[in-house]
């Protein structure tokens, strides 16, 4: 994270020991915000854009309207601020809007500027004496006109509401956005103009077209990607199809978008775990690791980290899609969680992300709701106690059978901590695991550690199964969980080997616990384990039975009702898991978000061989 990275070191000049990423203590940027003023006058702003929205989509739509707004900037009439018909001025309106509703402070300037501009246009329209001279700025049509009076209220009201509310809008860009904004533009255009000569140049059906240079059809492209109607007697010897200017009419609003969000993106070059961090985190884990079976998992290295003012409790995260998404419980003394969360907040509202958090245990997420957010409960843990775990009695018949079959194949399963496993059988496991990986993809964020045979990883757990002759067939890595709990990090297995080979290499750590002092095992997550239970019970309702039709049709592709399954098995103890959220309306991007550090989802862009900067993970 760079400077707005919080540490004990950085936060030693305020009352309660902790500034705001930036350095800005929470005091003062309390009393800076949040006044009812400014907040009524943010909101007037970003309702005002959502009116002029649906206003430009609707007369798009209906071609009455459309006819009479275009006719009211054509004529004696003007319209308000951005009130325009056409589904291209309709989108460059909503973005301003949702950029404005994520508090963006270079859609507020953006908004400012042009909104202003027009202001004093319309006020110079207005209030201008006709003096006659030279400089005459008198429009006395401009008056004649009542609706021109309503046009200069609400865009006066709409740049008061700016200036008023001008400390809600404080979320910050990337340091490069108005770089990158600026080369796209230039790019873009400069890319999209060619394109559009040559059209041009394709179906002038002109008689005089021979006239038309390559440099005027240019310049006619140009001009069509920047005005919708061009003088087109400007251009002797150009006579095109409407379906052509429609074509750079709509290159041009995508080179628009492309422009807006260059400028608008939120930042994502976040400093990811550095070994100083690291090994904070670890001596936090070795004193508060048995708290939560996740807590592992924040030492992947793709995350950033947020400290509490005294160091004895973290949250690690990860920016994906504006998003930044927690995983987990805190780290460290329950105590001091607030102390990290606060400042981890305050960072995301700084920045314009949304905040989130993934599978975190009860206890923290009622610490997290004191902090504003909201729970939705995401499924199950399971979680076997070693020593209460037996293969005996009816319930268990089918599992016995089945372990029992892999086991008179002749497979066998070695344990053994990383630490204890040769370089060489470590390099050959690491390719076997990847020989055998489902897609090319690796998927994992919340509970997955994503580094397999890591050097500073040696207390993770790792199962080999060989079959009769002694071939490696299946592989099971298990991280810490405290000194005497695992937690399954990765499961591989050749497709050609026998079925059940995973609960056949469980129930061997289940019963062979004793060997490496484990008492309890966290195996996989089971979303929506409550509703595949009530709803095949007898009595349950409506709701809940279509809930669970259609949780088994989705698991057809995502298999989440066989998960729970293959967790349920075991008899575990089920342990819910929430996810934690500001508002139902972030709950689309927070999904995805969430599908794309977990690999399940990718977003397009450029190879990766074409990025500036790639963070890999370290081995």
């Amino acid at each position: 994270m760079g400077e707005v990275r919080l540490t004990s070191v950085e936060t030693t000049t305020v009352a309660n020991g902790r500034k705001e990423p930036g350095g800005e203590p929470a005091d003062k940027a309390a009393g800076r915000r949040g006044t009812g003023r400014s907040r009524r006058g943010a909101a007037f702003a970003v309702w005002y854009l959502r009116a002029v929205t649906f206003v430009n989509f609707l007369s798009a739509v209906w071609l009455s309207l459309g006819q009479d707004l275009r006719r009211h900037n054509t004529a004696d009439f003007y319209t308000p601020y951005l009130l325009t018909a056409g589904f291209a001025s309709g989108l460059f309106s909503l973005i301003l809007a949702v950029t404005m509703r994520r508090r963006k402070r270079a859609a507020w300037i953006l908004n400012l500027v042009i909104s202003g501009m027009l202001l004093f246009a319309f006020a110079t329209a207005a209030f201008a004496p006709c003096t006659g001279g030279e400089f005459n700025f008198c429009y006395p049509e401009f008056r004649d006109h009542a609706q021109n009076w309503v046009s200069l209220v609400l865009t006066a009201a709409f740049v008061g509401a700016l200036v008023l509310g001008r400390h809600e809008f404080y979320a910050k860009g990337d340091r490069s956005n108005p770089k990158l904004a600026t080369a796209v533009g230039a790019v873009g255009l400069l890319l999209t103009s060619l394109v559009a000569a040559l059209l041009v140049g394709a179906t002038n059906t002109d008689p005089d077209r021979a006239q038309a240079t390559f440099l005027a059809r240019w310049r006619y492209g140009v001009m069509r990607l920047v005005t919708l109607e061009p003088n087109d007697r400007a251009y002797d010897g150009i006579a095109t199809p409407g379906w052509v200017d429609v074509s750079i009419n709509v290159m041009s609003m995508m080179l628009l978008l492309a422009v807006l969000f260059a400028a608008f993106r939120a930042r994502r070059a976040v400093d990811p775990l550095t070994p100083e961090d690291e090994e904070r985190l670890r001596a936090l884990l070795a004193k508060q690791g048995d708290r939560d079976s996740l807590g592992y998992f924040a030492l992947r290295r793709e995350k950033s980290v947020i400290w509490s003012p005294t160091g004895k409790a973290a949250v690690t995260y990860r920016v994906v899609g504006g998003v930044s998404l927690a995983s987990g419980d805190p780290i460290g003394d329950p105590e001091a969680w607030p102390g990290a969360i606060e400042p981890w907040l305050a960072e995301a509202r700084e920045h314009g992300w949304i905040p989130a958090v993934m599978g975190a245990s009860e206890e923290a997420g009622q610490i997290y709701a004191r902090h504003g957010l909201d729970a939705l409960e995401l499924g199950d843990e399971a979680i076997v106690e070693t020593d209460d775990f037996t293969l005996e009695g009816r319930a268990m018949r089918t599992v016995r059978q089945a372990f029992n079959r892999v086991k008179r194949a002749g497979y066998t399963v070695r344990i053994r901590r990383h630490a204890d496993i040769p370089a060489d059988e470590m390099d050959n496991l690491l390719k076997r695991a990847d020989d055998w990986r489902d897609g090319a993809t690796e998927r994992g964020f919340s509970m997955a550690l994503g580094r397999l045979g890591d050097p500073d990883d040696g207390q993770c757990v790792m199962l080999e199964c060989f079959d009769g002759q002694g071939e490696l067939r299946a592989l099971l890595s298990f991280v810490p969980w405290g000194p005497k709990g695992l937690s399954l990090d990765l499961m591989r297995r050749d497709r050609e080997s026998e079925n059940g080979l995973m609960e056949f290499m469980v129930i061997e750590l289940l019963e062979r616990s004793k060997e490496i002092g484990v008492t309890q095992v966290s195996l996989n997550f089971a979303m929506f384990r409550s509703v595949f239970e009530r709803g095949s019970k007898l009595g349950a309702g409506p709701v809940l039975r279509m809930w669970r039709s259609l949780l088994s049709f989705f698991s057809r592709w995502w298999q989440i009702e066989s998960l729970y399954r293959a967790n349920a098995k075991y008899r575990p103890i089920w342990e819910p898991r929430f996810m934690l959220f500001e508002k139902s309306s972030d709950l689309l991007r927070i999904g995805i978000a969430a599908g794309r550090a977990e690999g399940f989802l990718e977003a397009p862009g450029l190879p990766k061989w074409l990025h500036r900067r790639h963070l890999e993970t370290r081995r």
